[in-house]
């Protein structure tokens, strides 16, 4: 009882890739905003043990290392301080812009490192909005020789350095 044509004829094999390749693309879209909300959480979360543990004494681990509180309502090292709506608004606009790169990656070092960039553009402006410090940022991690910053900071630092990498490898291998 077959019908002339109706073999079944197995996928080819570029068909398989092109799909495992969409389903991968989509898990590392998903694990890079996963990724972006935890670094805000985690950012969130240790600015208010700093808020709540170190308001007037700082906590020095060694020499000048430790960590005092301070608010910053500048961008990095207090640049533009005090004009925290135009820095906010800045920052909503960054952070759109770094989704939009996060889903248009397709190297899984630079979507961990834009994820790391957007979860810290999106800390600081969770401070600014939703914080009521005048539209400063807590910062307390004080290393003596550098101005003090947060994990907001040093996610933007850190996934910068890494998505600058991955681009500079992408184009050495090109």
């Amino acid at each position: 009882m077959g019908l002339i044509g109706s073999k079944k004829i197995a996928p080819r094999r570029e068909e398989m890739q092109s799909e495992v390749q969409i389903k991968s693309a989509g898990l590392q879209r998903i694990a890079g905003v996963v990724l972006a909300v935890m670094w805000v959480t985690l950012d969130q979360l240790t600015k208010s043990w700093a808020q709540a543990n170190l308001t007037g004494h700082p906590e020095f681990i060694f020499g000048h290392v430790g960590f005092e509180l301070v608010y910053n309502s500048g961008i990095a090292f207090g640049i533009a301080s005090g004009d925290s709506p135009l820095i906010t608004i800045f920052g909503l606009a960054v952070s759109l812009v770094l989704l939009i790169a996060l889903f248009r990656t397709r190297r899984i070092f630079s979507t961990i490192g834009v994820a790391l960039v957007l979860g810290g553009a999106m800390g600081n402006v969770v401070d600014r909005i939703f914080r009521h410090n005048g539209g400063a940022v807590i910062d307390f991690l004080h290393s003596g020789f550098w101005p003090t910053f947060n994990l907001a900071d040093l996610g933007v630092v850190v996934g910068l350095a890494m998505v600058i990498t991955s681009s500079s490898r992408a184009q050495h291998s090109s």
